[in-house]
């Protein structure tokens, strides 16, 4: 995924979701490569640890969902 390419809603519920908690996971170690990354040397662009967190909440918030629907 592109730095500065965000998921959209559209695409994230396209996913089944098996492929939605790989991708949560995915999303949540690059942050984390990022995060120190960042606090070892500076990064090329810092606004992409804002973006990865961002993709990361939006798919959370998805998956959240899906389970509310699915309790329900």
């Amino acid at each position: 995924m592109g730095v500065n390419k965000k998921l959209k809603k559209e695409d994230i519920r396209q996913f089944v979701t098996e492929d939605l908690v790989a991708k949560v996971n995915s999303e949540k170690e690059e942050l984390k490569r990022l995060k120190f990354n960042h606090a070892v040397t500076t990064l090329s662009n810092p606004a992409s640890i804002r973006a990865t967190r961002r993709d990361v909440a939006r798919l959370a918030t998805e998956l959240n969902k899906r389970k509310r629907e699915n309790k329900a």
